[in-house]
């Protein structure tokens, strides 16, 4: 029985290694919003960038990670209290981080492959 990572596995760690830089761009957003004189242009980048990652984990079947970060962006879109949308997303951002961690542990663990075990049933 051979153990190595399957075609899908490999393309999720791929996809999965380009998003830490755009989690430090997305944590230096949310610490610019606690100044007033933000510009909104920011904000905007950055809820661009969670929907692409969205779509990409999507695509990649890392749902937890799809939801977190969809998440993210809604709580970025919504109006109301600005303090209440930092903390927000503060909170939201360590969910990321935690789906975002459980994915690699997931993609990385090799599968046994079925046509690679000897047949069963003789003898």
């Amino acid at each position: 029985m051979v153990l190595k990572l399957t075609p899908k596995q490999q393309s999720q760690l791929a996809f999965l290694e380009l998003l830490p830089p755009k989690f430090q761009r997305i944590r230096g957003v949310i610490e610019q919003m606690h100044n007033p004189k933000l510009d909104e242009t920011a904000v905007r980048g950055m809820i661009r960038v969670l929907d692409e990652m969205k779509a990409g984990a999507s695509q990649q079947s890392l749902n937890g990670l799809a939801e977190a970060l969809g998440g993210a962006a809604s709580m970025a879109r919504r109006g109301g209290g600005l303090q209440v949308k930092i903390r927000g997303l503060q909170d939201l951002l360590g969910s990321i981080r935690t789906n975002y961690d459980a994915a690699v542990r997931k993609a990385s663990i090799p599968e046994a492959h079925v046509g690679d075990e000897p047949p069963g049933g003789t003898g």
